[in-house]
């Protein structure tokens, strides 16, 4: 669904990627992994076509999408929900969850507004609620709901439970389990790397911006040492 082939990126003078390669097959989940500042985010970016890597190859079931204008990666059933969330604060609930309503790239129309719903009850209270009225739980909540309503082949999440309560919390990684069951291809990037690795197949390290450590979710759980030093956890 997703490969990333020796990618190189910087911001100006900064080089932040150096050769990053990554694969994920369809309906699988990966775990992206590294202290902050490593190149996570800046990875997802060009994946989405935010930055335009200097070389290198990003491909979306298939197709070269390098260098290509979100909309363009959007429209080849790919949803991002990017760190802050991005939800429209003057808009309500229901207004931010229907302007994305649409069938998928495939024209699979399995998530709608009411399975949304059901899946996120609290926002079937909220849904007159304008964005800029809901906490930061139910933000999370409103922009995971939102990219679903796009029907999407690979959901990528950045910093998925940051700053929000534990209970939220829990509730945020129970939807992301029931997505994955769905088939979704799914892309995390969480601080919480334990938790990060319990609802992935496989997971990759970054460390000043390349790969360090790649391996199956449940091997890289039973390297405790090999993840306090790159992590810090």
């Amino acid at each position: 669904m997703l490969s990333v082939q020796a990618v190189h990126t910087y911001y100006g003078d900064s080089h932040v990627l150096h050769g990053v390669d990554l694969a994920l097959p369809a309906g699988r989940a990966l775990g992206l992994l590294g202290r902050n500042g490593m190149g996570k985010t800046t990875l997802l970016r060009t994946v989405m076509g935010y930055v335009k890597p200097a070389s290198g190859r990003v491909c979306i079931d298939g197709r070269d999408v390098t260098g290509q204008p979100p909309e363009r990666v959007a429209r080849l059933g790919v949803a991002y929900v990017p760190e802050g969330r991005g939800i429209f604060p003057n808009l309500s609930v229901r207004e931010n969850l229907v302007m994305a309503e649409r069938a998928g790239s495939h024209g699979a129309r399995d998530w709608t507004l009411e399975r949304v719903l059901h899946t996120f009850p609290r926002l079937t209270e909220r849904l007159r609620y304008g964005g800029q009225q809901l906490s930061g739980g139910e933000q999370q909540m409103l922009a995971v709901g939102r990219a679903l309503l796009t029907n999407p082949r690979l959901l990528i999440l950045d910093e998925a439970t940051e700053g929000l309560a534990p209970l939220v919390v829990a509730e945020i990684w129970r939807v992301i389990a029931a997505i994955r069951a769905t088939g979704i291809s799914t892309l995390v990037v969480d601080r919480n790397a334990r938790a990060v690795l319990a609802h992935t197949d496989q997971a990759v390290v970054l460390e000043k911006g390349r790969v360090v450590l790649e391996a199956e979710s449940p091997a890289l759980a039973a390297q405790p040492q090999a993840l306090a030093q790159l992590l810090g956890v």
